[in-house]
């Protein structure tokens, strides 16, 4: 059973849906665009809506789908990170330190390790307008309680 769950907040997730579709339509768009000016003949006019609103709104659905599969997950073995494409998994043992550190725009979660290398979490982490999260700095101290819970005298119950 986890400890405790981080996964991007409503927003966070809908912001970065819709900003993958934004930049696949740009593409799709410059892509119809160049391949316009080799061949003479024109898209029918329904397409350009569709290259343009399509993408955004496909990514907003995505964004919402894959919300709740993504995050960081906390329990007895340790701290384990889940993408779409996998999952990490940091034990206890390994784990020196966590802190929020400031990445380009963002401020996140970064475990730092025994061997010297440091993971940053998937969730929880704040930014700018879609990527802020007013509970993040909660969310941090629940995640640092963990961790010296943890190595002070076993995960709470």
């Amino acid at each position: 059973m986890d400890a405790a769950r981080f996964s991007p907040t409503w927003q966070q997730a809908l912001g970065r849906g819709l900003y993958l579709g934004v930049l696949t339509a740009v593409v799709a768009l410059l892509v119809t665009v160049v391949a316009l000016s080799l061949t003479p003949s024109a898209p029918p006019h329904w397409a350009w809506p569709l290259l343009a609103f399509g993408p955004p709104l496909a990514g907003v659905l995505v964004g919402a789908l894959v919300r709740p599969r993504v995050g960081t997950r906390v329990d007895a073995r340790g701290i384990r990170t889940v993408t779409p494409f996998g999952e990490g998994v940091e034990p206890w043992s390994e784990v020196v330190d966590l802190r929020a550190e400031r990445r380009g725009a963002r401020t996140v979660v970064s475990v730092y390790l025994e061997s010297g290398a440091s993971v940053q979490l998937s969730a929880p982490y704040s930014g700018e307008l879609f990527a802020s999260d007013p509970q993040f700095e909660l969310k941090m101290f629940a995640l640092s309680h963990l961790w010296r819970s943890h190595r002070f005298g076993g995960v709470p119950s």
